[in-house]
């Protein structure tokens, strides 16, 4: 199955990134590569995390304080969020046509 990321997904993931690394260098990698195997627990369950709404689940990392948001779609998974979990909980609504 493939995945999509949305702009503003990737733009949260990069901003993540660029913050961790600013508070220890190599720390921002260690959260992408957390977030990527986060994907990678998805792809292969996608089913399987807390629904926040008909199409829409969350997965939380194991690591760091941030959740994928997500629509499992017939043909790919498509990533809404890369969400903190300090931000308002409905911050990714409007960003597809749910």
């Amino acid at each position: 199955m493939k995945i999509r990321i949305l702009l503003e997904a990737q733009q949260e993931l990069e901003s993540g990134v660029d913050y961790y690394n600013t508070e220890c260098p190599g720390l921002g990698y260690e959260f992408a590569d957390e977030i990527y195997q986060t994907l990678d627990r998805i792809l292969d369950s996608p089913d399987a995390w807390h629904p926040l709404s008909a199409r829409t689940r969350r997965c939380l990392t194991h690591r760091f304080p941030y959740a994928v948001i997500y629509q499992n779609r017939s043909d790919m998974v498509l990533v809404i969020a890369v969400m903190h979990l300090h931000r308002h909980p409905d911050s990714w609504k409007g960003r597809t046509d749910e």
